[in-house]
């Protein structure tokens, strides 16, 4: 019987199943929901291999919405090379009746999120794994909930262990420019912010969602030569130089990461995709460009933007077309996109689900809230 097996044989065999049949066995009994949910081996061995072999993606459906899918290719139909979205199914999410949640960032298999209505604005932070059900609210002071200026992003620090919280507070004095102060949460240490410094210029919008081993990326409003970063376990701020002698504008770029490389994504053409690869981390050297046409997406949404996603499969780039729901994927060998057949949404997220409780990160002593009510076994 499978119970009587060396532990490290059960992870290894609970490691390899789908998304769907881990959930199940997870209320098997207790023995495995604290496998599932707290043994550093079978998470470590989990996310080595789903992350390479069956990555995932989050699709919003909207504002509340979400669903987990996770990808594999389908070997019958392999004339058609189509690709199977499989299993799919509702997230369990926060309800509240005060507003809706919209994702802010993702790092380390943790959601960071955002909520706020869109008349009367009241800010709310959740660290939330929504594999589990389980959020933590961070506290945030009276008039932040009501301010505008004020950007979030999650980061994971690998050399400390700690997830943190980056805020960008927009101040104007009377003479004075714009200044974005930068602010620090650490999660499980204490319920204060710690001011790190200013950013090399004023946050227009939000930060991005790029996260590359614990340092958060973004671009500015002002013009296309800088990529800045801020780094959660030295919580330095740097600039990081874009490829010399890029021409187009700000707004045809946009700041991604794929196969753990910072790219910059030039979408300013209706015939090709420009990517720029930073093959070697802060050296501007390194950037390397990769064009690809889209003479072989469909003439119909052909002239739309596309952003890549993740890298999966035999190097394959999945890319999410900017103004509908397709999914499409690109094979750099055989120079095409293939269709990705998915279900009506408003947006896709590179996702690595994770069974690890917030209790382990943030500690006993904090109060991790549930959006369904907890399964107690015996």
């Amino acid at each position: 019987m499978m119970m009587d097996l060396p532990t490290v044989v059960m992870i290894e065999i609970l490691s390899r199943l789908t998304i769907k049949s881990i959930f199940r066995c997870k209320i098997v009994c207790k023995l495995w929901y604290l496998l599932l949910t707290s043994d550093p081996l079978f998470i470590n061995m989990y996310h080595l291999k789903r992350s390479s072999d069956f990555p995932s993606i989050l699709l919003s459906i909207n504002e509340s919405v979400r669903l987990l899918v996770e990808l594999k290719a389908d070997d019958s139909h392999p004339i058609h090379r189509a690709i199977v979205l499989s299993p799919m199914f509702h997230l369990p999410s926060p309800k509240f009746s005060w507003g809706n949640m919209t994702l802010i960032g993702s790092c380390n298999r943790f959601l960071c999120l955002l909520s706020g209505r869109r008349y009367d604005i009241d800010h709310r932070i959740y660290i939330s794994n929504p594999i589990l059900g389980e959020y933590f609210e961070v506290k945030l002071p009276e008039w932040e909930k009501k301010n505008w200026r004020v950007s979030y992003a999650f980061c994971f620090s690998k050399a400390s262990g700690q997830f943190k919280v980056l805020r960008s507070i927009v101040t104007k004095s009377v003479g004075s420019p714009e200044v974005s102060e930068l602010e620090v949460y650490t999660l499980g240490a204490n319920e204060k912010w710690k001011n790190v410094g200013k950013a090399p210029e004023p946050l227009c919008g939000l930060f991005s969602k790029v996260n590359i081993n614990g340092v958060i990326h973004w671009m500015g409003c002002k013009n296309n030569e800088n990529i800045y970063s801020f780094n959660s376990f030295t919580e330095e701020v740097k600039s990081l130089s874009t490829p010399r002698g890029l021409q187009t504008p700000l707004l045809g770029l946009t700041l991604g990461e794929l196969g753990n490389c910072l790219c910059l994504s030039d979408d300013s053409n209706n015939q090709y995709i420009d990517i720029w690869w930073m093959k070697e981390y802060g050296i501007v050297e390194s950037w390397t460009k990769q064009r690809i046409l889209k003479d072989s997406i469909q003439a119909a949404i052909r002239g739309d933007k596309f952003i890549p996603i993740l890298l999966w499969k035999d190097g394959e780039i999945l890319m999410q077309r900017d103004l509908g729901t397709q999914l499409v994927s690109y094979n750099p060998k055989e120079n095409k996109f293939t269709k990705v057949k998915v279900y009506g949404g408003t947006g896709a997220t590179s996702y690595t689900p994770c069974f690890y409780s917030l209790k382990t990160v943030i500690g006993e002593c904090f109060q991790v809230s549930y959006a369904f009510p907890k399964i107690e076994l015996v």
